[in-house]
């Protein structure tokens, strides 16, 4: 019996007595990939994007380990759910327009110094302060650096179009009007490099854009490294007392880990390790987090029809995007349907050996995004489920 052909007998084991569709959180995967990330980090304590978890009590778990400190949010709404259910560093990792959130952190003190808000642009300050509903509670303020690679003067630009702010320059500048500003106090730096992060560096069946996207990652690694001292002196200059420096994420830890002027890391995705981060040459992670459909019908030879699965993940479009059919090996798509909103055929040999009601095992392209689909995860350890958690949408909260 293959690895997979074992988790595949535990889990239909653990989850005999439940109904597909059903979510898992494979405990062991789970634990593990927490300590490779650790491991990965050298010393660096982790801050935990809570987008690619969605789930409080894997939030608890995970941050209950040595080596990880804080979350990074994706809303101010839920910021402030997350530091009012107890969560004390929770850097906001967006900027907001969240007016009403914003007055709900602007007169709570215990919001005020449990949250920090991103900021790229004195307009956003202007937000708050319009906001505003109590007068003297510092809001805490992080900054975000453009971390794109550009080449040829500009026109060639690799890299997410986030922060327009650049320079050391720009950064030191709104790093004055801040700290010159009442109600506020600037604590952090972020620099967020995602398409060293993000991106997988050995592409399937294609070796000459795997090698563009190393050496390109090489490339922007170096400049990085170089500009985020740069920029984190210049702001250091004008507050001397700068909390922390973040950068990084799942695909890039150890390499952001190495740049002195980054006090911690951000990482999520490297828990659940979903489909988008097989293609690694830096880390190779254990699925942790996987969603089992029902077979409902047996069309044909070497043909089975699972329930719903069509459960895309956001960026651009395209087959890498769809979540993948992993138990039984030897699934694949019908090209002509792909993963349908309601059924989804699947092609290969294995679907002779699955019979009407058994379970296939898919895992999502994203981390938290699978968590919008379910109520619950059930936490499997060995061949049982000794747990069902909610996700967010379990505790009826869908931020985004």
């Amino acid at each position: 019996m293959t690895p997979r052909a074992a988790d595949r007998a535990r889990y239909d084991r653990a989850t005999a007595h439940l109904d597909a569709p059903v979510a898992i959180v494979d405990l062991e995967a789970f634990d593990a990939n927490a300590d490779d990330l650790v491991r990965r980090a050298a010393g660096k304590p982790i801050r935990v994007a809570s987008k690619s978890v969605r789930c409080r009590a894997l939030l608890d778990r995970v941050l209950a380990r040595p080596g990880f400190a804080g979350l990074m949010s994706f809303t101010l709404a839920e910021s402030v759910w997350l530091a009012r259910a107890g969560f004390e560093d929770v850097l906001l990792a967006y900027p907001s327009a969240d007016r009403a959130s914003f007055a709900e952190l602007t007169s709570d003190p215990k919001l005020a110094g449990a949250i920090t808000v991103m900021v790229d642009d004195p307009a956003q300050l202007d937000l708050v302060d319009r906001a505003r509903e109590r007068d003297g509670l510092e809001v805490r303020v992080c900054l975000e650096l453009d971390t794109s690679l550009q080449l040829l003067g500009g026109r060639v630009r690799v890299g997410a179009r986030r922060s327009p702010l650049r320079s050391p320059g720009q950064l030191a500048e709104l790093a004055r009007s801040v700290d010159r500003r009442p109600g506020f106090r600037l604590v952090g730096l972020m620099a967020y490099e995602g398409h060293v992060a993000g991106v997988g560096d050995a592409v399937a069946g294609s070796p000459l854009r795997s090698r563009a996207i190393r050496l390109m990652q090489a490339a922007a690694r170096k400049e990085l490294a170089a500009r985020r001292a740069e920029v984190v002196r210049a702001v250091r200059a004008v507050v001397p007392d700068l909390e922390f420096v973040n950068g990084g994420g799942t695909g890039s830890v150890q390499h952001t880990a190495a740049e002195a002027a980054v006090t911690e890391i951000a990482a999520g995705s490297g828990l659940y390790v979903p489909r988008l981060f097989d293609n690694y040459t830096s880390f190779s992670g254990r699925p942790a987090a996987l969603f089992a459909q029902p077979v409902v019908r047996r069309p044909g030879v070497g043909v089975v029809t699972v329930l719903g699965g069509g459960y895309p993940a956001s960026g651009a479009a395209g087959p890498d995007r769809l979540p993948v059919p992993y138990l039984p090996e030897g699934l694949r798509y019908d090209p002509q349907e792909g993963a349908g909103e309601v059924q989804t055929p699947l092609l290969g040999s294995a679907a002779d050996d699955l019979l009407i009601g058994d379970k296939v095992w898919f895992r999502h392209a994203k981390a938290g995004e699978l968590c919008e689909r379910f109520e619950e995860l059930q936490l499997v350890e060995g061949d049982r489920v000794t747990a069902a958690v909610p996700t967010y949408r379990g505790e009826g909260r869908t931020f985004l």
